[in-house]
């Protein structure tokens, strides 16, 4: 599986599926799977049971994992989407946006 240039935080556009347009914070990146899962995106109805936790158990929703080909970075400076490009800042690699050239986080 190649590297993801998405990481947990990061602010993406979901580029197709049933929530196409979209856009939500990262809440989890799995790498070895080549998804992440987004916030207020791809939400799948579950049936829990009854624990501790959750008394009453029934159906909750909650965001299932996209394919990471299927989101695009939003650059913090200039807003748009964009593919990630990379740089050396001195000693370290860091990421940086195709369209303007800024770094990211």
């Amino acid at each position: 599986m190649a590297k993801m240039n998405i990481k947990k935080g990061d602010k993406v556009l979901v580029l197709a599926g049933k929530d196409k347009g979209a856009q939500g914070e990262v809440i989890r990146a799995l790498p070895a799977k080549g998804r992440v899962v987004v916030e207020k995106v791809n939400m799948v109805t579950k049936a829990v049971r009854p624990s501790a936790a959750n008394q009453e158990g029934g159906l909750v929703h909650v965001e299932a994992p996209i394919d990471v080909s299927n989101v695009a970075l939003i650059c913090p400076s200039c807003g748009k989407a964009t593919r990630v490009a990379h740089k050396f800042e001195g000693d370290k690699k860091v990421r940086c946006c195709k369209k303007c050239g800024a770094t990211i986080a």
